[in-house]
């Protein structure tokens, strides 16, 4: 997947002039050349201010408008360190990579920002990308029903397939009534036939995950030792909340990231509670 990719000298962009054409000397009018430091990136001679349009186009939410590469912050050989390897990688050897990353773990474990950091890194040197968060995507394509709208569902889908790359924030999350699940096979589907780039995130696991709480002291009286020592809660696994054969799309189209670690939103909450009592 990640091949390496040669080192090219850089330098202003030229052109030089043919019989018949003008001919950019360092893309020879494929729109993409060599970086020696980012890899294939789309070349100078295109439009100008690409780079804007194509920041604007990639809808990344202002809550996330600062994630980067640069500053996610993970421990030295942690899963989270790990998928950070995996997204530098991906941003590095794009677009010499046939296979998304699909990145599962709990809440607040740096999912999103990692698939950010990626789109952001890819729009620099050129490419469209796009992020959306699926129920908002479900949303947008049930407003197009309304006779009202001035939008179709192939105008709200259109950017979705043609993306370079695409971020599908939250997979799984919207209740999988058989509606929804056309919906996302109809979606991914396409993207996978059309051997387009994406990347997943998602709070649901492979396998089911146990949560174990102690029971309130109030109520221990009532159960057995077994029971009163703790209550166990067993979550449904990503297959269950998106069916066999959209999971087994994903299983080609892209490497699995497992991430684990503690919620860093609890950590900024006891952060700003413990400066509360200074």
């Amino acid at each position: 997947m990640f091949d390496h990719i040669e080192e090219s000298t850089a330098g202003k962009n030229k052109l030089r002039n043919t019989e018949k054409t003008v001919v950019c000397e360092y893309c020879f009018g494929t729109g993409t050349k060599l970086d020696p430091e980012k890899g294939a990136v789309a070349c100078p001679c295109q439009t100008p201010d690409r780079s804007r349009k194509l920041s604007a186009a990639a809808r990344i939410p202002l809550r996330y408008i600062n994630c980067s590469l640069d500053n996610f912050k993970s421990e030295q050989n942690s899963s989270q360190n790990i998928a950070f390897r995996y997204a530098s990688r991906l941003v590095l050897d794009y677009p010499a990579v046939d296979r998304g990353l699909l990145f599962m773990g709990a809440a607040g474990v740096g999912k999103t920002h990692l698939a950010v950091a990626i789109i952001k890194g890819l729009v620099s040197k050129g490419f469209a990308c796009l992020f959306t968060e699926f129920g908002s995507l479900l949303k947008e394509i049930q407003d197009s029903y309304n006779p009202t709208s001035k939008s179709s569902e192939l105008r709200v889908l259109a950017p979705v397939y043609e993306a370079d790359v695409l971020v599908l924030d939250e997979l799984g999350a919207t209740v999988p009534t058989d509606w929804v699940r056309d919906e996302m096979y109809q979606i991914i589907n396409k993207r996978y036939n059309d051997k387009k780039l994406t990347i997943f995130t998602t709070n649901y696991l492979d396998e089911p995950r146990i949560e174990k709480t102690e029971e309130p002291e109030s109520t221990s009286r009532t159960f057995s030792k077994k029971v009163n020592a703790e209550r166990i809660r067993e979550m449904t696994t990503l297959e269950d909340r998106i069916g066999t054969r959209l999971r087994s799309r994903l299983y080609e189209m892209c490497h699995e990231v497992l991430i684990e670690g503690e919620d860093y939103r609890k950590q900024l909450d006891r952060r700003r509670f413990d400066s509360t009592r200074i």
